[in-house]
């Protein structure tokens, strides 16, 4: 919703564009940073301001949240807790929160719901694990966004190591969706308190409305307290699980990790309740949705202590049989949507690192055609850069260049960090966080000191170099990728300049998270698959001999690098990107050291840890991409052949006029694919239909197989990056005219 009178013009320096909503403590704007990006800013309301309690609570939740930052949450960009009226901008999520979705579409059902539980168990594991609890889950503190859900909002949340500070008489929370410790001794509550509300929150998510609701909301706290909940309606999957949450004792639930657990092991589709459930429907009681937008104070339910049973006797501890049962059902899907890493196209569609935009998006404010050559690159060098957007900015890398930032708009260049030597193939980019760009320094032939390839992090707005590290080199052999950095949200992974270990730094900073050695006689590159690492590994044998035939894949714990159990992949296999959730790798057809095109598709899927194969009906030679949940091959000869990656079945092919083009990256309605030259074609995503072309806009062959996409979207912009450093850019709905 647009601004209100009143409404301040800007905060913190930050300008507001709109009123995302407000509640019973504070109002929520829609502003930006001076790069662009968008950001959520909750300004306190001014009656709070002169509250020591509410500045200390304040406080409590900018701390909370600074911990929490993370894949499953909102991360905190900047706050001012002691300001005259506080507030504080975090990421802004784009998406509806639970509740308005399900008074708008009704409750989810099958993968929909079995994603939903999946990932508010990843948000509540990973919130624990720094030492803090919520407190507040509930539905209009979940944002059911594109890459899956995020919890926000730790308003009343605490460490674990800080008081509780509650109201005379009163507790803060919104009963429908608190715990009976909650209700009865606020002073106690833990983790299990969070594990209980999510039950909660399932039952709610499964048949639109809580497990406890009742006519007012003191009878409502009065049965979370003394009564067993309603389950009739939620499907008999997913049921026994949500039951052990609802235990009344903190004890009798599961953790946060043993939960993920018991829903990973839950068959894809849920199905529905039994014969003698009532079904799901509608939120029916209103007592639920009134507490949506605010915390609400209620009064101390009696009886604190052990809770017994209707019968009287103390519950015990019985999640566990659950986990027995729940590996017994078949597991499929994960539904965990692709937060792209330098070059692995997701669920959404294209390179997330190209700025991949929406049919009907508009043109950069000002933005006119423009054709630039970006200085410090390296002429013996044919197709170097490549580059994404953040905002008005473009951010270019590759060959010659560390990195260069460059107005979308016009094509001016602000600053370029240069690299003196020549890079391996297809090493062009790392990535970008929201104040950082990675790229990857090489060294001069004639160097006579120093690591020959580095990663550099260079300020994003002053182009200021701030840290540099040694990195290895042999991605290429493992995935058949040179990707041996990726960014994971505000870190970045890389590989050692001993290929020995992976380490995870905070890419502002540089500051070392953990470092991981490899297992004993295997190297490894770093692979991301939707929000999570793995490691894609090989045996020094393979390696030496470049012949990668057996690879494995070893899930990596983002927090502390810890290396999972590995599972094997019949290879060569070459990473594409997640659909549905699992990573898809092309598997390839090789003969002696050369390429012999690509003959079948292998899908891993983390939930379950199962590999599945499918054979394609021909071998496809050319450079392969993915978008939309679609791979894609382009022949030397400009033939593009779409993909299912479920089942290798061919859905198209069409024949273009760009020989030896790289892509696709989707946007604007199409998908783009661009050779070295600079030629353009852009096809209908549906059947391939040829929408437009443009003719070639610098002087080079086809370019080099296998290459990354050279195209990046910026709103209906297009920019393309050709040989000899040269970008242009154009709108797509008039591109530049062919003949």
């Amino acid at each position: 919703m647009s601004l209100r009178q009143g409404d301040p013009a800007e905060i913190g320096g930050y300008p507001l564009e709109a009123r995302l909503g407000s509640g019973g403590m504070g109002t929520v704007f829609l502003g930006r940073t001076s790069s662009g990006r968008p950001v959520a800013i909750k300004l306190i309301h001014q009656q709070f301001a002169g509250d020591d309690e509410f500045r200390i609570r304040f406080r409590q939740e900018v701390a909370a949240a600074r911990r929490v930052s993370g894949a499953f949450t909102a991360a905190v960009v900047d706050a001012a807790p002691e300001a005259e009226q506080p507030w504080m901008a975090t990421t802004y999520i784009e998406g509806h929160t639970l509740a308005q979705h399900i008074a708008a579409a009704g409750p989810l059902n099958g993968a929909e719901l079995r994603r939903l539980a999946i990932g508010l168990a990843e948000a509540l594991r990973d919130i624990h694990r720094v030492g803090v609890v919520h407190r507040d889950l509930k539905p209009s503190n979940v944002v059911l966004s594109a890459e899956g859900p995020r919890v926000i909002d730790f308003g009343i949340s605490r460490a674990t190591d800080q008081q509780t500070l509650t109201m005379t008489g009163r507790v803060i929370g919104t009963p429908p969706f608190m715990s009976p410790e909650q209700l009865q001794a606020p002073r106690g509550v833990g983790p299990g308190s969070d594990v209980f509300s999510l039950g909660t929150l399932l039952v709610y998510a499964a048949t639109g409305r809580g497990p406890f609701d009742a006519d007012s909301p003191y009878m409502t706290a009065y049965q979370v307290v003394h009564e067993e909940p309603s389950l009739d309606a939620v499907p008999v999957a997913l049921r026994a699980v949500v039951e052990s949450c609802l235990d009344k004792e903190p004890a009798g639930r599961p953790s946060a990790d043993e939960l993920l657990v018991l829903l990973r092991d839950l068959p894809s589709d849920l199905g529905g309740a039994d014969a003698n459930g009532s079904g799901t429907g509608r939120t029916r009681d209103m007592i639920t949705q009134q507490h949506f937008a605010a915390a609400t104070p209620v009064p101390v339910v009696p009886g604190a202590g052990s809770t017994p049973t209707a019968n009287g006797r103390p519950r015990a501890r019985r999640w566990r049989p659950v986990l027995a049962a729940a590996v017994a059902v078949a597991a499929i899907g994960g539904g965990v949507a692709a937060l792209n890493a330098g070059g692995f196209a997701g669920d959404s569609g294209g390179d997330r690192n190209a700025g991949v935009a929406a049919a009907g998006a508009a043109l950069p404010e000002g933005f006119g055609p423009w054709h630039k050559t970006v200085l410090g690159g390296r002429e013996d060098i044919p197709d170097e850069l490549r580059c994404l957007t953040r905002g008005d900015a473009l951010f270019c890398g590759g060959g010659g260049v560390v990195a260069s930032r460059i107005s979308t708009v016009d094509g001016s260049r602000a600053w370029t960090v240069n690299s003196p030597g020549v890079p391996v193939q297809g090493m062009h980019l790392v990535g970008a966080t929201d104040d950082t760009v990675l790229g990857y320094r090489i060294a001069a032939a004639d160097a006579t000191q120093g690591s020959a390839v580095e990663v550099v992090a260079v300020d994003a707005d002053s182009g200021r170099e701030l840290w540099s590290v040694p990195n290895g080199a042999e991605s290429q052999a493992v995935t058949g990728r040179s990707q041996d950095a990726v960014v994971l949200g505000s870190a970045v992974v890389t590989v050692d300049a001993y290929d020995s270990r992976l380490e995870a730094r905070d890419a502002h900073s540089g500051d070392l998270a953990w470092s991981t050695p490899f297992p004993m006689g295997i190297r490894c590159a770093p692979v991301p698959v939707g929000p999570r690492l793995f490691a894609m590994c090989a045996s020094d044998g393979e390696m030496d001999a470049s012949e990668v035939s057996h690879p494995t894949l070893y899930s990596v714990d983002r927090a502390t690098g810890a290396m999972g159990r590995p599972i094997a992949i019949d290879g060569p296999a070459v990473p594409m990107g997640v659909a549905g959730g699992s990573l898809v790798l092309l598997q390839e057809r090789t003969e002696g050291a050369a390429s012999g095109g690509y003959d079948g598709v292998a899908r891993f899927d983390p939930a379950s840890r199962k590999v599945t194969y499918s054979r394609l009906a021909k071998t496809y030679a050319g450079t392969p991409g993915m978008a939309d949940g679609t791979v894609y091959v382009s022949g030397q000869t400009g033939l593009v052949t779409a993909l299912d990656p479920a089942t290798g079945r061919r859905k198209w092919s069409r024949q273009t006029s760009v020989e030896g083009a790289s892509g696709p990256v989707a946007g604007a309605g199409a998908l783009y694919f661009s050779s070295a030259s600079g030629r353009v074609v852009a096809l209908a995503p549906r059947d391939g239909k040829t929408l437009w072309t443009t003719d070639p806009q610098a002087d080079a062959s086809t370019g080099e197989q296998g290459a990354s996409p050279r195209v990046t979207v910026a709103g209906r912009a297009v920019i393309v990056a050709a040989a000899g450093n040269t970008l242009f850019a154009f709108d797509a709905q008039n591109p530049p005219k062919s003949g």
